[in-house]
């Protein structure tokens, strides 16, 4: 079918980690001659995974793009992360599709990786087509694997092809349109011959064919009442129903194939030149008004205004962070200036780039599709609009996912200590699923992610792209001090002389608790003049510099109030720093007295689990000493609203992901502080005593 429409199409593969995306996009790059040899990913030789961290791991950790042509038609592909530590990644970066190949391995079938990329999809309203890996290889069930994509996503497939032989015998397709067969060349080539579909295939094409005639058929009316009435459809009948299913998203198709033998990837680039929506069949853009929740449409052409979607960055060492954007409207060149609506400020744009795998070439122009990177942006960042400053509009970009585990981090050389802060800060720009934060009461640096994997590959990329080297180490909890009694006229004097100027002054204090989160309170309540008034700002000083190191473990005191009431001083040995001491062993003394506590960090949390994990996760959370407060559904998921206590789950998402295959995920955030029960202060107290705290 010949389209008109001279628009570039952005097609995502998603799936499960080691479905074999990458392999696809390496055949689908040299079936199209946009690379002159077929990368492969064993080898170390992919186009699309190219960052040595994932040369070493054999998996895909970020998203790479490629353009490639196919039937003089334009296309971006984009390789996503299958690992579940980097599908928020995913998930940014299919804002740039129009459509997504769904790849399910013919071994494994459904994981739970599918499940949540196939959500993704949905979420965009993406059409979908399936592309079936890996029937080369043993154990492969092509029709297994139909029957758990249609239980799982609760849709009818359409297999257009099925596949000639199996495992080491899987050699072509038949194709149940045209009934007749592609035969391959075993040669990785992507080479074939049409001939007769086998005869021993000829019961199993008929019964799918009647199954897929009845899916494509519902996509159009008349075409259903001839089809029901008995009578002949037309291959171009059919096909022109197929492609526009496929694009109301009604038919689901599926491609049998293997992409690292180079079967089915012609059929599947077909399918996807023929069935995937252009930008301008995609609908109007939409988004905002700067400050307002107003609607602003444009249409998807290269005559509206301009705008654009920011949603990735890339952080180089030498060219500085690249800025990765989608055209949704309009056109724009190089060396020009722009409005980003979401900050409100103009930016000066160089060379556009565009970015084939690990190679950046200059182009002139991004027309409407395209997907360009600019380096050295001056404000830009992830999830920032371009626009033209008399016609403005803001996108409201997908949120990164919020992190789930947490470490420690120390320079391995204590001299990079300030090379590491600012070079994590680089990595933040690039991967907004990192967090990076000063614990200002263990005075550890805390750098979070999405998990083991993505906060290790953050490690190794700091080491080689910027030359620093971390540990990663369980962080500590940030326990608080206070107290629970009130205590009165506790009187400490700092008396010291040896030869020549002494040291004298005294000090009076009340002391009492205060309400959780209420912090700390300076009562300055002196009368008389026993103690000059030059003297109280050192006192103060004094206390606050004495509460960052309670008497129990060595933690922060909080939520208690000092009233200094009287005290002495002496004429000549009296002194801003007698006092200051005189405050601070008072304060000690006072604690000691008024029944001092630990406090540790209560954290609300949502977990999300399949309904037949629930009754495993609300055990385990009650063994981690929490509390569950509620529960909603979501779908097919169970939502446990609970607190508990921070000491108890820093290493959760492992634990989750054990007692729900993967399919669980949770968030948090500290509620408040809580007395740490009597029979674990003491353990507390002895790690403290071994930290020399």
């Amino acid at each position: 079918m010949i389209k008109k429409i001279d628009q570039i199409r952005t097609i995502g593969l998603i799936g499960h980690s080691s479905c074999g995306k990458t392999s696809l996009a390496e055949a689908i790059l040299f079936n199209s001659k946009a690379v002159k040899r077929l990368g492969r990913v064993d080898d170390g030789t992919s186009i699309m995974d190219f960052e040595p961290e994932e040369i070493k791991r054999k998996v895909t950790l970020g998203t790479a793009f490629h353009p490639y042509t196919w039937k003089n038609r334009r296309f971006n592909l984009i390789d996503t992360p299958g690992e579940n530590d980097f599908l928020s990644d995913t998930k940014i970066c299919l804002q740039a599709a129009e459509g997504s190949i769904v790849v399910v391995d013919a071994v494994d079938s459904i994981k739970v990786g599918t499940e949540k990329v196939w959500a993704f999809s949905e979420e965009y309203d993406l059409p979908r087509l399936i592309f079936i890996n890996k029937l080369d290889r043993e154990r492969a069930d092509f029709y297994k694997v139909i029957e758990e994509i249609e239980r799982t996503f609760s849709i009818k497939t359409t297999p257009i092809y099925l596949p000639v032989g199996t495992e080491n015998d899987f050699t072509g397709l038949a194709n149940l349109i045209r009934l007749k067969a592609h035969l391959y060349k075993s040669d990785g080539s992507g080479s074939f011959k049409d001939g007769d579909i086998p005869d021993s295939m000829a019961e199993i094409v008929d019964t799918w064919r009647e199954k897929i005639m009845e899916n494509i058929v519902e996509a159009n009316d008349d075409i259903m009442e001839k089809y029901l009435d008995g009578k002949e459809l037309t291959p171009k009948e059919i096909e022109e129903t197929f492609i526009e299913g496929v694009k109301s998203g009604i038919v689901v198709p599926v491609i049998p194939g293997s992409a690292t033998l180079n079967i089915g990837v012609g059929q599947l680039l077909d399918i996807i030149d023929q069935s995937s929506p252009f930008p301008t069949e995609r609908g109007k853009v939409k988004g905002h008004k700067v400050d307002s929740v107003e609607k602003v449409e444009f249409d998807a052409v290269d005559e509206a205004p301009f705008s654009a979607l920011i949603f990735k960055t890339l952080a180089d060492p030498f060219a500085g962070k690249l800025n990765l954007l989608k055209v949704m409207s309009g056109k724009i060149d190089s060396e020009s200036t722009i409005f980003n609506s979401t900050k409100k400020v103009k930016e000066r744009l160089g060379q556009l780039l565009s970015i084939e795998g690990k190679k950046q070439t200059p182009i002139n122009t991004a027309n409407v599709g395209d997907i360009a990177a600019i380096a050295k942006l001056k404000e830009t960042t992830t999830g920032d609009t371009f626009c033209q400053e008399d016609k403005p509009i803001v996108f409201d970009p997908a949120k990164p996912f919020l992190p789930t585990i947490s470490f420690a981090i120390e320079a391995k050389e204590k001299e990079n200590e300030d090379k590491v802060y600012s070079s994590l800060a680089r990595l933040v720009e690039e991967d907004p699923t990192l967090k990076v934060d000063r614990d200002q009461s263990t005075s550890e640096i805390i750098l979070s992610g999405t998990g083991q994997i993505h906060l290790e590959n953050t490690r190794d990329k700091l080491k080689r792209k910027f030359g620093v080297e971390i540990n990663l180490k369980t962080p500590k909890v940030p326990y608080r001090e206070t107290i629970k009694n009130s205590r009165e006229k506790i009187i400490y004097r700092h008396k010291k002389q040896s030869g020549g100027r002494g040291q004298f002054a005294e000090v009076h204090f009340d002391i009492s608790p205060l309400k959780r989160g209420e912090g700390f309170v300076f009562d300055q309540a002196l009368t008389g003049m026993n103690v000059p008034r030059n003297f109280v700002p050192a006192v103060e000083k004094g206390l606050v510099e004495a509460m960052k190191s309670g008497v129990l473990a060595g933690y922060p005191v909080v939520d208690m109030k000092i009233r200094f009431f009287d005290g002495k001083s002496h004429e000549v040995d009296s002194s801003e720093m007698a006092f200051k001491i005189a405050a601070s062993m008072c304060f000690k003394k006072a604690v000691q007295e008024a029944t001092p506590i630990l406090l540790e960090p209560i954290m609300n949390m949502e977990i999300t689990v399949p309904e037949d994990a629930m009754g495993d996760v609300i055990g385990d959370l009650n063994g981690r000493r929490g509390r569950v407060l509620g529960m909603d559904s979501d779908g097919k998921n169970q939502i446990i609203k609970a607190e508990v206590p921070l000491a108890e789950v820093l290493r959760y998402s492992f634990d989750l992901t054990s007692m729900t295959g993967g399919r669980g995920s949770f968030q948090m955030k500290q509620s408040r502080y809580e007395e740490v029960p009597a029979q674990l202060v003491e353990k507390v107290v002895s790690v403290s005593k071994e930290e020399g705290r």
